[in-house]
């Protein structure tokens, strides 16, 4: 059993670092995980880079923070997360998180814009946004590295491999393009845009996932992703493969005025 204060909650001991240009992010959070839980935290703090330096050699430790319940040293942040039941991320487990939070923000947002504009958000324009705003998220996630999703697109990629620029230009083209039908502007240029970038990437993922059966990693939410090839890639295709039909039949061959 945990030592007992006075006042009955059980006692922690947190070594965490706090100085003057640094305060431990996971310091916090697992002072902040042990008051959750009940414990009453004496809360030591490791002022200098020295003082944390001994600490560490004394309890033979290669980290800090260190949290000890009654006198054993429980551990770090995920140690003492798994002390108290709770999950513990596993940072190269495939998740689906970020694509859903993606898809689910970009479809608030269309709903907001067309409640602005039209009063509800359940217009067919609300649909175009979403399917436009979600190529502009997707987009801006492979910008932000550039270098690495073009090193994970040329993984499957049937184009990039054949011309490796390709690679490169794909994010600013499908930036491009869904800034173009999200204004509804220059159809002519955002159209074949989709519609090539669209194909050849469906056609890319369909091949690499379900003919060759080929395990990899998505670059469509950026290179630094864990969510696997195969349906969230082939569905971000398709869908900008169906925008630019619709924009081509709604707007261009059968206009409404």
């Amino acid at each position: 059993m945990p030592e007992q204060l006075a006042t009955g909650a059980p006692k922690a001991s947190l070594f965490r670092m706090v100085m003057p240009s640094h305060i431990c992010p996971y310091g916090l959070k697992s002072k902040n995980l042990l008051e959750r839980a009940g414990y009453a935290v004496e809360d030591h703090h490791l002022k200098s880079r020295e003082e944390t330096d001994a600490f560490k050699r004394q309890h033979q430790v290669e980290t800090t923070p260190q949290t000890f319940i009654n006198g054993s040293r429980i551990g770090g942040h995920d140690e003492l997360r798994r002390f108290l039941g709770k999950p513990v991320a596993d940072p190269d487990a495939t998740s689906y998180r970020p694509v859903v939070v993606l898809f689910a923000l970009t479809a608030l947002m269309a709903a907001a814009v067309s409640y602005a504009v039209a009063g509800t958000p359940f217009t067919v324009r609300a649909l175009e946004w979403f399917i436009s705003f979600s190529m502009v998220a997707l987009a801006l996630l492979k910008l932000q590295d550039v270098e690495r999703f073009s090193t994970m697109f040329l993984n499957y990629d049937l184009l990039a491999r054949q011309w490796v620029p390709y690679s490169y230009i794909y994010p600013y083209a499908e930036a491009l393009a869904g800034l173009l039908m999200i204004s509804g502007a220059f159809m002519w240029l955002s159209v074949p845009i989709a519609l090539s970038i669209g194909t050849v990437g469906a056609v890319s993922v369909f091949k690499a996932v379900y003919i060759d059966r080929r395990e990899l990693k998505c670059a469509c939410v950026g290179g630094s992703s864990n969510v696997p090839l195969g349906f969230v890639s082939l569905t971000e295709n398709l869908m900008m493969v169906a925008m630019a039909v619709w924009m081509l039949v709604s707007r261009v061959m059968f206009p409404v005025a």
